[in-house]
């Protein structure tokens, strides 16, 4: 983990696979910032080697109500990116809900700064009646021209 870009959603804790192993977490992080989907890594404490606990939905929903707990409100969440998956890390991709939650915790959506950006070339409504009242009056010019 790096502790200067990566926010701790959750500390240890254990939570059983559908084969009924105990798997030890470290603990479930965020990055502090991102582009409006957000990638949930959860660290275990020991490498699962050839088990493909990223599979395991028994896991994937104790991990999911360990979040709820913590005070997420929302839909489950589905597996990100097979080449994302390590045999000590399994990485979940959050829906769209889960971003109020993800802010809360300190998390930046740098899509909706963009969009504040973006925002900002747009004229103001009068500023656009004005524009749209020289262009018609620019097109009647044009038609009688002709």
């Amino acid at each position: 983990m790096n502790n200067q870009t990566d926010i701790k959603l959750s500390g240890p804790f254990s939570a059983k696979d559908s084969s009924g192993q105990l798997r030890n977490i470290k603990g479930i992080r965020i990055f502090d910032e991102g582009y409006g989907m957000i990638d949930v890594y959860v660290d275990f404490a020991s490498g699962f080697e050839d088990d493909p606990l990223h599979e395991d939905q028994v896991l994937i929903n104790a991990i999911i109500r360990r979040l709820r707990t913590l005070g997420y409100r929302g839909p489950d969440f589905g597996l990100a990116d097979a080449g994302l998956q390590d045999d000590r890390l399994i990485v979940l991709q959050a829906p769209e809900p889960f971003n109020e939650f993800a802010a809360s915790k300190g998390w930046r959506n740098l899509a909706e700064e963009f969009a504040d950006d973006d925002e900002d070339l747009v004229p103001d409504s009068s500023l656009a009646a004005l524009i749209s009242a020289m262009e018609a009056d620019a097109l009647i010019r044009r038609l009688r021209a002709h």
